[in-house]
């Protein structure tokens, strides 16, 4: 008989959420708006639905209908677009919200970390934090003093043990929220891309510890847009999309229906009109402006893109990404800072040298806000095939992306 540790039966979360009306309307748009919300809100009140004074009520729900079970000792990635309900679907495996219809069945002991500093007191040192955390995960002090050591080992902050981790920085917070949570020795562990601000080595280390815990019987859950780390840890993957689950299986499989998802997304966004700018069309030339779909290591390319910009005077970059078939980041540049001007324009990168292994690689090509967090990202994405060269020396990683030359044309 199967061991099931996570049981979700017809699990849905709604929010109710409110609108403020906009300003700049005609008095014949305002009377009739006024008229319709009065009509939702005395239909509401006689439903005995919540009213929110002086906004636009709306129901929306983050999960819909959803249903799986996971075995114990499973390592289960569950990804999708931002949005989709996958942070909302660990909140609720955590306790930290409630479904509104459906169950969840857990059996084991819950660790989680989904948000840098859970769990954290900001005034108390990391010393402190490290009993204060431990004892909300649930362990003992004695549990705590015992692998005390160990902890502060693994988040590599010996150096700051006795600062107030409100002087941390969000990688520090992280290497000893990350810490705590898998010292505890806990059945199950849920992860939501928490991972994403620590370095390299670190993310090393942690991707080596869960794997190292799911071999002693540890159930793993891990949202993460990192594709390269759902194929090393996850044996199955999740694929949720606007609150439900498209898909599971093999990592692998699942991955390119994500990517699917993706390009979809890519195609709408030419209709998104709170864009400040959209990438309309891009595609990958060689140098004499021929499209192509394979380089050698040492061929120029030239990444060319069309885009319209919506927003008078928007502060923005170009930018670039290239990344393996699975996800995994190799590099990234960005254009000097620029103010868009409204209408269309084109831009284009310039990578004298191409120089990666044989294989097959994704390019990104976007413009995004000098504010990266707040601004709205447009991007869209290209294939490019490496072929060998025997006559050519050993890709020099790093390089080339250090010469791309931008040039931006408006053309109306």
């Amino acid at each position: 008989m199967s061991d099931i540790v996570i049981k979700a039966e017809h699990l849905g979360k709604r929010y109710v959420i409110g609108h403020q009306t906009a300003g700049g309307t005609t008095f014949r748009e305002a009377l009739v708006r006024n008229v319709r919300e009065l009509w939702n809100k005395t239909r509401d009140l006689a439903r005995g639905k919540p009213i929110i004074q002086g906004d636009r009520q709306e129901e929306v729900w983050a999960l819909k209908d959803v249903g799986f079970e996971i075995e114990r000792g499973e390592a289960v990635g569950i990804i999708g677009r931002n949005g989709a309900g996958k942070s909302t679907l660990l909140k609720i495996l955590s306790r930290i919200t409630e479904p509104t219809e459906g169950r969840v069945t857990i059996r084991g002991r819950v660790a989680s970390l989904l948000e840098v500093g859970t769990g954290f007191h900001s005034e108390l040192t990391g010393r402190e934090n490290i009993y204060l955390n431990g004892t909300i995960l649930g362990m003992t002090r004695a549990e705590i003093r015992k692998k005390f050591d160990e902890i502060v080992a693994f988040a590599e902050v010996e150096k700051y043990l006795d600062t107030p981790v409100k002087r941390y920085s969000s990688g520090m917070y992280v290497r000893l929220g990350f810490a705590v949570a898998a010292h505890r020795d806990p059945d199950i562990l849920l992860v939501d891309e928490v991972l994403a601000v620590g370095d390299a080595q670190f993310y090393t280390k942690c991707t080596n510890k869960m794997n190292e815990i799911r071999e002693k019987g540890t159930t793993i859950l891990l949202v993460s847009h990192n594709m390269w780390l759902i194929q090393t840890v996850c044996e199955r993957v999740f694929l949720i999309d606007e609150g439900r689950i498209l898909r599971v299986g093999d990592p692998f499989p699942v991955i390119q229906d994500y990517y699917g998802l993706q390009e979809q997304a890519a195609e709408k966004d030419s209709l998104e009109e709170e864009k400040a700018v959209v990438i309309g069309f891009a595609e990958v030339r060689d140098p004499n402006g021929n499209p192509v779909k394979e380089t050698l290591p040492d061929g120029g390319l030239v990444i060319a893109a069309l885009y319209q910009c919506r927003q008078e005077g928007f502060r923005g970059h170009f930018f670039l990404r290239v990344t393996t078939p699975d996800g995994f980041p190799l590099y990234t540049a960005y254009s000097k800072p620029r103010t868009f001007t409204s209408g269309r324009g084109a831009t284009e990168a310039f990578i004298p040298s191409f120089s990666l292994l044989e294989g097959e690689y994704r390019i990104w090509v976007g413009v995004c806000g000098l504010d990266k967090e707040k601004e709205k990202v447009s991007e869209r994405m290209l294939k490019i095939d490496v072929l060998a060269d025997p006559g050519y020396p050993d890709p020099k990683f790093g390089k080339f992306f250090n010469k791309v030359i931008w040039k931006d044309d408006g053309v109306g």
